[in-house]
């Protein structure tokens, strides 16, 4: 039996559990999909533990819906940092360890800022942008995004055969004000269309500077809300990267 709570950011929605003792069966992939399984189990994207590690406030290991350990994820890092705070690990700033890096947080009102990885290098084509902004992205620029066909054209992308090895997260963004973008993101892993995926809105706020010239901070509309990010540039490097956006706790229970 496992103690368990649900987090969501932005409809981004992940079990956390308290693994500090190390107790977690976290090879047991079968078990971690059953878990985020939607009609089966309790549902979720994706599972996080939080452990304890030496010079950290804590580390966080992701594992995708599908049940093996994942890449970065943005939204799910700051579920993360809601929940270590709830816990008492931290006050108000963080730094945890998570598979891309050390990551600095705080909090903030409502807010969890998450600090994300340095980009230095940005792929750009005619027709779509490559970046890695803990996760690999993919990032094409769309018109009526609202109709636009996410799952049928991300998974043409995901499983292409410059991609399907190693997958890609797909997004699709469409500029609706000045400072504004709308979002949709096709996730591996889940292999399905998300309501967020933070590290996907971070790439299209990148490649938005690149592309329209769009200054930071920048908002993002995204199916699950909002959030904003925010960054410094200088000759494409950008630095200094915020991931800004709530994450609230919806239920706990046993497993």
């Amino acid at each position: 039996m496992f103690a368990f709570q649900k987090y969501q950011g932005t409809g981004n929605d992940f079990i956390m559990i308290d693994d500090t003792n190390f107790t977690f069966p976290s090879q047991n992939h079968q078990l971690i999909a059953q878990m985020c399984d939607r009609r089966f189990g309790i549902g979720a994207d994706g599972l996080i533990l939080i452990q304890t590690i030496t010079d950290y406030d804590f580390r966080m290991v992701y594992f995708n819906a599908n049940g093996y350990e994942g890449s970065m994820c943005g939204n799910g890092g700051r579920c993360a940092v809601a929940f270590a705070k709830s816990l008492g690990i931290f006050d108000t700033n963080a730094t945890f360890l998570a598979c891309d890096g050390i990551h600095k947080a705080f909090i903030e009102g409502e807010n969890i800022h998450l600090q994300m990885k340095d980009v230095t290098t940005i792929e750009t084509n005619d027709n779509f942008f490559f970046l890695d902004t803990g996760s690999p992205h993919y990032v094409e620029w769309v018109n009526d995004l609202e109709n636009f066909e996410v799952v049928k054209k991300g998974k043409e992308i995901r499983y292409n055969d410059r991609f399907k090895e190693k997958g890609t997260n797909v997004n699709f963004v469409e500029k609706i004000g000045k400072q504004n973008l709308s979002v949709r993101t096709y996730e591996r892993g889940v292999e399905d269309e998300t309501y967020a995926c933070g590290t996907g809105v971070t790439a299209c706020a990148i490649t938005a500077n690149i592309h329209q010239k769009t200054s930071s901070p920048i908002s993002i509309k995204v199916i699950g809300g909002e959030l904003s990010v925010s960054f410094e540039e200088k000759n494409g490097i950008f630095t200094n990267i915020f991931l800004i956006g709530k994450a609230e706790k919806t239920f706990e229970g046993i497993f």
